[in-house]
């Protein structure tokens, strides 16, 4: 969401700042309908101005003995109309509400301009690559026993995955690294979050009103001891959601700041328009793990979290030993609620390429203000959004693909154990077919 003020102050400014995402000037339709709303506001003040000067007269002709009931139709007559003009003052509201609710962030000034991912600009790389072919994790999964697509989908159709034995520990142990190393090392607390939230922490995220095709809605049936309907839940696309939501609503102290959170959560996602899009094995599933940061700061303190966080993602490939390269996304490619992104991609010998593993975002004030999430400088009366940043930390689907891959041993099949998760692994030097 946007301050109205600011538009109306600079509206070139929020147009430039949208047309470099391809779209259209906004700020026309939004100040037209917020000076018809100013200007309904002015009459219902004046009419109300009325309507007390003739409450009054009301009151002095009866007690002066005399007949109010001309007074007391000019009244009546007063609240109809002001009735008529609150209804339309409420529904200019609405309409300014949802079309500002449905537009993107302004984007930093150092985001390169392009139109998709091929125009993201490569930041650094690190790593050697040791294998820049070889067979990808399906064929490594399956022949090992321990990665079954045909088993999940009669379960519960397409884009699951039955992980067993090895491989499935294997990912347990990726998560748990994760987490010890950012609550351990890089100052996150660990959380342990809902994974159904309400329509209001979605909005405040960004993911609705425009992403709810992307989203598990559980239907409206449930209901409780007092014959009411509960409101409706969804299941969570990260557990970015509940975490930043953890400062809706709140004004938190100068020293409260900032804040960072990490949670290893189930994510569930319908993606929704991606069909033959990495439909091969767990690129791109409806149900993955990932383990999530998230910090809230002072707007002055927000860039450079922004690189703390990026730099904490690169730290856990960098202990794991995976090749990945960390890129600027341009304008085009920049998500919704984000001022700046920065995408790590990890090697993928069985695509011979680079792929998504951890994408950070510094989404601003953007999702501060729609969730109302402020804070107070110290000896100051007036409150200040926060700034609200997401990053993976990372996803351990993707991060098992780049395991699996990278430390694949073709004498064998099998898939050496990284150094750093032996100890989560009980010490197995390697996952091997079981005899």
């Amino acid at each position: 969401m946007f301050d109205i003020r600011a538009i109306r102050e600079n509206p070139e400014y929020f147009d430039k700042g949208w047309a470099r995402r391809g779209l259209s000037a906004q700020t026309g339709s939004i100040l037209k309908m917020d000076e018809e709303r100013r200007g309904v506001q002015t009459q219902l003040q004046e009419l109300q101005a009325k309507r007390n000067e003739e409450s009054k007269k009301i009151g002095e002709i009866k007690k002066a003995g005399g007949d109010a009931q001309g007074a007391m139709d000019a009244v009546a007559a007063l609240k109809n109309e002001m009735g008529e003009l609150e209804e339309r003052e409420r529904t200019l509201y609405e309409s300014i509400s949802q079309h500002m609710a449905a537009l993107p962030n302004i984007m930093a000034d150092d985001v390169p301009d392009g139109a998709d991912e091929d125009e993201n600009v490569e930041l650094r790389t690190w790593g050697e690559i040791k294998h820049k072919s070889g067979p990808d994790h399906v064929e490594i999964g399956e022949a090992l026993g321990m990665m079954d697509f045909e088993t999940a989908a009669k379960m519960s159709g397409a884009r699951f995955t039955l992980l067993t034995g090895g491989i499935a520990r294997l990912e347990r142990a990726l998560a748990q690294f994760f987490l010890d190393t950012h609550t351990a090392e890089h100052g996150f607390m660990e959380v342990s979050p809902p994974l159904l939230v309400r329509d209001n922490a979605l909005f405040g995220t960004g993911q609705l009103p425009k992403f709810a095709e992307d989203l598990f809605r559980i239907p409206e049936s449930s209901v409780t001891l007092e014959n009411k309907v509960e409101a409706s839940h969804w299941l969570i696309p990260t557990s970015e959601v509940p975490l930043t939501n953890i400062v809706a609503d709140s004004i938190l102290s100068e020293e409260e700041l900032g804040k960072r959170f990490t949670a290893f959560t189930p994510c569930f996602r319908s993606e929704a328009g991606s069909a033959g899009r990495d439909t091969r094995g767990m690129l791109r599933q409806h149900q993955f793990y990932k383990v999530e940061m998230v910090s809230i700061t002072k707007p002055e303190d927000s860039a450079a979290e922004h690189e703390f966080m990026t730099s904490c993602a690169e730290a856990v490939l960098k202990k794991l030993e995976i090749p990945f390269r960390t890129v600027m996304l341009c304008s085009g490619d920049t998500g919704f609620g984000a001022t700046k992104t920065h995408d790590i991609e990890a090697w993928l010998p069985g695509q011979e390429t680079y792929r998504e593993i951890s994408s950070v975002s510094n989404c601003g004030d953007f999702q501060a203000r729609r969730m109302n999430a402020r804070f107070k400088r110290t000896g100051e009366k007036q409150t200040t959004f926060v700034h609200t940043l997401n990053g993976s930390g990372v996803a351990v689907g993707r991060a098992l693909i780049a395991v699996i891959e990278n430390y694949y041993d073709p004498t064998d099949g099998g898939v050496f154990v990284p150094d750093v998760l032996k100890p989560y692994m009980g010490g197995l030097e390697k996952v091997l077919k079981a005899a």
